[in-house]
């Protein structure tokens, strides 16, 4: 069983300022903890599993030494899981330090201007994994990549993409060499946009869209068009859309 203490230190980890003090995070489930064991393995500080699944993962484990491994009762892990049903594992990880790579003028960047619900934000993650694009630039209002929800929704795609928080209007400026195609509801469509070269795709807020001052920044303005009556795609669907016919056009195959 696992100590008052012991759970009232993992539950902090649910909240961004302990995440940030502690440079800790939680991921929970078999696939992506076994996705951290096999590409990061010293990035795991400690795994709470049922007693069946360390049976089953010795291999995976084997990198992980004793004193970072509690096998825990189905009641421990509720009472420290985050998800409505806990699946098996949760593990505690450490923040990777990282400076986010250069950028050259040959590759799509993913821009997100106050993406701020966690599913949307981590299924983004994925879809630019996805696509090959290992480079986002977040403004500082985006949702934190290292919610749980957020991690939950990226399915392992966090250990291959760069995440930069920063003051897109600054980034964008000292990056200027790079077209900045700004997705909005009136923008010239996808589909008629000649000489598509590689750049900065930038999405916004789920509600109220990109920023004026932002948008003011973008070399072209551009649009999924609609067929239908629905009022707005979802964030991440219209992310998948644009990533999915810019790599068509940039990405050398």
């Amino acid at each position: 069983m696992l100590s008052k203490s012991r759970v009232k230190y993992i539950q902090t980890l649910f909240h961004k300022k302990f995440r940030d003090e502690e440079k800790r995070f939680i991921i929970e489930g078999p696939k992506i903890i076994n996705e951290f064991l096999l590409a990061s393995p010293l990035m795991v500080h400690e795994i709470f599993a049922k007693e069946e699944w360390i049976q089953s993962n010795g291999n995976a484990l084997h990198n992980i030494h004793n004193d970072k491994l509690t096998a825990v009762t189905d009641d421990d892990l509720k009472k420290i899981s985050g998800l409505p049903s806990p699946n098996q594992v949760l593990a505690i990880i450490e923040k990777q330090e990282y400076i986010f790579p250069e950028v050259s003028g040959n590759e799509n960047i993913l821009m997100l201007d106050e993406i701020q619900d966690p599913g949307n934000m981590g299924t983004i993650i994925r879809i630019a994994d996805w696509f090959g694009i290992n480079k986002i630039v977040c403004s500082k209002t985006c949702a934190d990549i290292y919610n749980p929800k957020v991690i939950q929704s990226t399915m392992g795609s966090i250990l291959r993409v760069k995440v930069l928080y920063t003051d897109l209007l600054s980034w964008c400026k000292n990056h200027a060499f790079l077209p900045v195609y700004a997705a909005t509801l009136h923008g010239t469509s996808i589909y008629e946009i000649a000489n598509i070269t590689p750049g900065i795709i930038l999405m916004g807020n789920e509600s109220k869209g990109i920023r004026p001052e932002l948008l003011s920044l973008s070399t072209t303005k551009i649009t999924i068009p609609r067929i239908g009556e629905a009022e707005s795609l979802n964030a991440a669907v219209a992310a998948g859309i644009i990533l999915s016919h810019f790599t068509q056009k940039t990405v050398p195959r």
